[in-house]
């Protein structure tokens, strides 16, 4: 009797007999030196993943399908996860189960079949398309800095328009939002989103559109890959943000559009201004005004102050009231001078010092009658006096010089009229012969 397991049991008349678990590793060896790597496109159809991370799949067509494993450490490289039903292209080594005699590949690399056929299609239209120009950069128009009203065209029950409806109202309440409803995916959603473009175009209500749509595969933002959404971009009158898929998804919106952002809500981030930094510039400026006012005020106040001072110094009447003051003051010495000497000459003579007091007297009466008569002569000519008759001393206010001809002003010029009790201002607004 032979042993059980996997030993080989010993030649029987010179045959040499396999044990199941011997013909099943040379089988497996034959099948992994033969072959080596191989690619596969084929149908994925019973996947699983088991808590061991590794994944275990079919793929089929139509007249056969072959067991595929893929281990844990291979399929973290693998850039999506495989469904039931999807086209797929894999490289592995052809080889074999050998507790259960199962032919199978071991996958070491997954591509989505259907993906790299449309990825074709995407790098052909992007080509042609920035042949054309579409995408140049002298094409691209700057964004409002605070539009007063946004337009949003996607879908309206989507998580994008969530998004972005909470960041405009958050960042910009004061901007109104339109909202241009479309299908972002299927067959239905390039026509769509294309229409919208011309309509927001032609009612020309906004002043910025955002083109929006959450992430998927490539096959969910394909719509956003037609050249009837590209072209409907570009002859749009108004500039387009384009938020499409996760920051790592590029359309040919993203080219064609004046502005790409990485997500829905970084598009209706660029598009409106933050108001938290507006009121705080806004605050800044108010202060650096108010300040400069402020010193303004002083340095007018003060030149003010000097003018005026300059005019009181230098006007006529000042001088006058000096030299009245100097009269007054000649007069009283010569009337303290003439009665000492009066006093002193009359003392020994009594009799006749009364007959000439009594003439020097009169002499002295005369002689202020005199001078009085004369002071009044000369107020009567004085500047004063002509101003408290209702006359006027008129000054140009940039120097003090007096006016004393309107050919010596201009139109505009401003003046300085000096009252019995104060000054005025004044401005010439025409002049009359």
């Amino acid at each position: 009797m032979h042993e059980s397991g996997t030993r080989e049991p010993a030649a029987a008349g010179g045959r040499d007999i396999y044990s199941v678990a011997r013909l099943n590793r040379e089988a497996r060896l034959l099948l992994e030196a033969g072959l080596g790597a191989v690619w596969v496109q084929a149908e994925v159809s019973n996947f699983s993943r088991p808590a061991s991370g590794h994944w275990y799949f079919s793929l089929k067509d139509r007249d056969a399908q072959l067991r595929c494993a893929m281990f844990r450490q291979r399929n973290l490289l693998a850039r999506f996860t495989p469904r039931d039903g999807q086209l797929v292209l894999a490289r592995g080594r052809v080889s074999l189960y050998e507790p259960r005699g199962d032919y199978q590949l071991l996958v070491e690399h997954l591509e989505d079949a259907g993906a790299g056929a449309l990825q074709r299609a995407f790098e052909e239209l992007r080509a042609r398309l920035s042949a054309e120009g579409l995408f140049a950069a002298e094409r691209k128009r700057p964004l409002p800095a605070a539009p007063a009203r946004v337009g949003v065209i996607t879908s309206p029950s989507g998580a994008a328009i969530r998004d972005i409806l909470h960041v405009l109202a958050q960042r910009f309440p004061a901007a109104a939002v339109i909202i241009y409803p479309v299908p972002v995916q299927g067959a239905a959603a390039a026509p769509a989103i294309a229409a919208a473009l011309d309509l927001a175009s032609e009612r020309a209500e906004c002043q910025v559109l955002i083109l929006a749509r959450g992430g998927g595969s490539l096959e969910d933002l394909w719509a956003f890959n037609d050249e009837r959404v590209a072209r409907a971009i570009a002859r749009c009158t108004l500039p387009v943000v384009a938020g499409i898929g996760h920051e790592t998804d590029v359309t040919i919106a993203d080219f064609a559009a004046d502005v790409r952002a990485p997500t829905p809500t970084a598009a209706a981030q660029l598009v409106v201004p933050d108001r938290r930094q507006w009121l705080q510039r806004l605050a800044l400026l108010a202060q650096r005004f108010a300040g400069a006012m402020r010193r303004k005020l002083t340095d007018d106040a003060a030149q003010l102050r000097t003018r005026r001072e300059r005019l009181q110094r230098a006007h006529p009447g000042a001088r006058l009231s000096q030299h009245a003051q100097r009269l007054d003051e000649l007069e009283l010495r010569l009337r303290r001078s003439l009665e000492a000497q009066l006093r002193t000459a009359m003392a020994p003579l009594t009799p006749l010092g009364t007959r000439l007091h009594a003439a020097w007297t009169r002499t002295a009466t005369a002689a202020f009658a005199r001078v009085e008569l004369a002071a009044r002569a000369l107020h009567a000519v004085s500047p004063l006096a002509t101003l408290e008759r209702g006359f006027a001393i008129v000054t140009r206010a940039d120097n003090g010089a007096l006016v004393r001809s309107s050919d010596e002003l201009r139109i505009g010029s401003d003046i300085e009229a000096r009252l019995t009790d104060g000054v005025l201002i004044a401005r010439v607004t025409g002049k009359r012969a």
